[in-house]
C-alpha cells in the first residue's frame, strides 16, 4: 500500500491524535446546538494535519516551513476555542487542559522539525 511522506512525520502522526480529540470535542458541541463553536473548533484541527500534510508535499524545504507556521497557527487558534468554550462552561477545565499540553507539545515538535529543514 502507498504511503505518503507526511504519514511517516511523527508531527503528523500526532497533530492527528490531537485533532481527533478536537473532533471528539467538536461533536460534543454539537449535541449541544453549538455549531459555530464546533465549526470552528473541526477547522481549526483538521488545520494541524492538512498543512503537514501539504506542507510535505512542497518541492523545497524553505515552502514547507511556511506549512508548518501555518500548523503553528492553527494551533494557537485551537488554544484560544478550548479557552473560550472552558470559559463559558462548554468545557472542562481538566479536558481543556490535558488538550493544551498535548498542542504545546506538538508545536515546540514542529519548531524542532523547522529548524531541522533550515
Amino acid at each position: 500500500m502507498a504511503q505518503f511522506r507526511f504519514q511517516s512525520l511523527e508531527i503528523w502522526q500526532q497533530a492527528f491524535q490531537v485533532a481527533n480529540k478536537l473532533y471528539d470535542i467538536a461533536d460534543g458541541l454539537e449535541t449541544k446546538k453549538l455549531y459555530r463553536f464546533a465549526e470552528q473548533l473541526r477547522g481549526a484541527g483538521m488545520s494541524l494535519t492538512n498543512n503537514i500534510a501539504e506542507g510535505s508535499g512542497s518541492t523545497s524545504n524553505k515552502e514547507f516551513i511556511v506549512f508548518l507556521n501555518y500548523t503553528r497557527r492553527s494551533i494557537f487558534e485551537c488554544v484560544n476555542i478550548l479557552i473560550t468554550v472552558t470559559y463559558r462552561n462548554m468545557l472542562s477545565k481538566d479536558i481543556q487542559d490535558q488538550l493544551i499540553e498535548d498542542l504545546d507539545l506538538l508545536s515546540r515538535k514542529v519548531i524542532t522539525f523547522s529548524r531541522t529543514l533550515n
